[in-house]
């Protein structure tokens, strides 16, 4: 018979199980305490294997999930996600969404083309005269002039800065004595200064094409011979900053009003830390706005959201639907994300979808093309039944982990493998991703908030970030009275010289 274990080898047992080791000995000595310490040993290490067990199983459940998203992201590039095309590196790209059009490369058949032309007026003849015979050599000098073979030459002419003194009249009136002076320009109030045109080129070089400070300085000296310090530079951004704070707002109040206008927002570095670009525009408005927040917060402060009342296109951002408007998801993000379905997890529902969006996007655009106001009845609801087919073959391919009853639910949202994310997403907005289908107003895609923001992303590449907030709110101020000049036709560096005379120039303001 077994001895009953002492409390001594209990507690002995206690702490070498907890160390994962027991010596021989100490097995021994378990032995001779008895059958319960035996029995009690026994029981001990199987619960000890089953718990190792769970952990190395749910180890390699957590190794194999960061092993897969690890894989995911590795197969992710600007041709199946968000990602910039600048971050594919060399990667050869084999695949493209668009089709291979039918045209040759090159200038179309009709296309008018743009070359110098013939002028009737110009600015100055250089005659070249003719001294001597080319046979004989005698002086042709008194001779008449048959006629004159001519050929133009577009040039620049000498570039330096003019000194324009102004002069302000001083008279005494010849009745009361009293001494009147003239009235300088507004934008003569300096003692000696730089003109509204120097100005505005400084402000045009930084923020029209983005160059840096020092090759803006650079520009200005070996051009002009004008030799001016950063200083001066940030103090021509900052009085055409006040200048266009009306225009700001103008243009802020017509995106209110518009009936379509597009959303999107992007990281941008201030202060050495990241902050977010928000951008609303249309295809003749743009506004910029910048704030330390991505979400609500910053949205309500930008202010045009809360009181819009038009189709909001955007990318699906979370944030966007706090909104009460209409709104029209991004179809061309679906397309990459769908994409990337297929490559990755060679999903058929996805290219069926990919496949049925193109159908709908030609089909509308084929309606445009021949006056049609919408599609008919029976496209739209045949096109809705094969979206919802779709859908549903895509969640029979992705069905929802099983629930298992003798394990508590972890906190949040069970985490979703893309395929699901994008289905659920689909499938609860499928009236804003169809949203270009019924109404002829709606683009396909968002294309136009991120055409308006590459360029801000551009001056990052080039600049690197903004030292302060107020560098960065000048920049965006301008860069979107830029912006909406350049859609509407109207010349950028005219419209900055504008800027310093106290009367900018000032965009179309008609909602589109």
């Amino acid at each position: 018979m077994f001895k009953e274990r002492p409390a001594k080898v209990s507690l002995l047992l206690r702490d070498k199980l907890a160390k994962q080791s027991i010596s021989r000995e100490e097995i021994r000595a378990v032995y001779q305490a008895g059958e319960a310490a035996v029995i009690e040993l026994v029981e001990s290490l199987s619960e000890q294997h089953k718990e190792l067990v769970e952990q190395l199983l749910e180890q390699q459940s957590g190794l194999e999930a960061r092993i897969k998203a690890l894989e995911d992201q590795r197969q992710k590039d600007s041709r199946n996600s968000s990602k910039p095309p600048s971050g594919d590196g060399f990667k050869k790209r084999t695949k493209s969404l668009r089709k291979k059009s039918e045209r040759p490369s090159g200038g179309q058949k009709g296309h008018p083309g743009s070359t110098l032309e013939w002028r009737e007026e110009v600015d100055g003849v250089v005659t070249h005269a003719v001294e001597a015979c080319d046979r004989c050599g005698k002086s042709l000098g008194r001779a008449a002039v048959i006629e004159h073979e001519c050929r133009q030459v577009h040039e620049l002419p000498p570039l330096r800065l003019q000194v324009i003194e102004h002069r302000a009249q001083i008279k005494s009136c010849p009745h009361c004595e009293a001494v009147s002076r003239g009235v300088f320009p507004s934008e003569v109030n300096s003692q000696v200064q730089y003109g509204s045109s120097v100005r505005g080129l400084m402000v045009y070089l930084m923020d029209a094409q983005l160059l840096p400070s020092d090759r803006v300085c650079e520009v200005l000296k070996e051009v002009f011979e004008c030799e001016v310090s950063e200083g001066t530079l940030y103090n021509a951004r900052a009085k055409c900053f006040e200048g266009l704070a009306s225009v700001e707002q103008r243009i802020k109040a017509s995106l209110e009003q518009a009936e379509v206008a597009h959303f999107d927002e992007t990281g941008f570095r201030v202060k050495r830390q990241l902050w977010w670009l928000h951008v609303a525009s249309t295809a003749q408005l743009t506004y910029y706005f910048v704030h330390d927040r991505r979400g609500r917060i910053a949205i309500d402060e930008m202010d045009i959201l809360p009181n819009f009342s038009g189709i909001s296109v955007h990318d699906g951002w979370a944030s966007y639907f706090l909104y009460e408007c209409v709104h029209a998801l991004c179809n061309a993000h679906h397309l990459r994300e769908l994409r990337f379905i297929v490559e990755r997890y060679e999903q058929p529902w996805a290219q069926q979808m990919i496949t049925l969006l193109c159908e709908i996007k030609a089909q509308v655009d084929s309606a445009k093309a021949n006056g049609q106001q919408a599609l008919s009845a029976a496209q739209l609801i045949d096109f809705e039944q094969q979206y919802q087919s779709i859908l549903m073959q895509g969640f029979e391919a992705n069905p929802p982990p099983p629930v298992e009853l003798d394990k508590p639910k972890p906190p949040g949202r069970t985490k979703q493998s893309p395929p699901q994310n994008l289905l659920a997403r689909l499938d609860r907005h499928d009236t804003p991703v169809l949203s270009f289908m019924f109404d002829f107003r709606v683009p396909f895609d968002n294309n136009q908030a991120e055409r308006d923001i590459r360029m801000m992303k551009l001056k990052q590449k080039i600049s690197g970030c903004f030292r302060s907030e107020v560098g960065a709110q000048q920049f965006c101020r301008i860069r979107g009275y830029i912006s909406t000049l350049r859609k509407q036709g109207m010349s950028v560096l005219d419209a900055l010289i504008s800027t310093f005379t106290n009367i900018p120039i000032s965009p179309v303001f008609q909602p589109e």
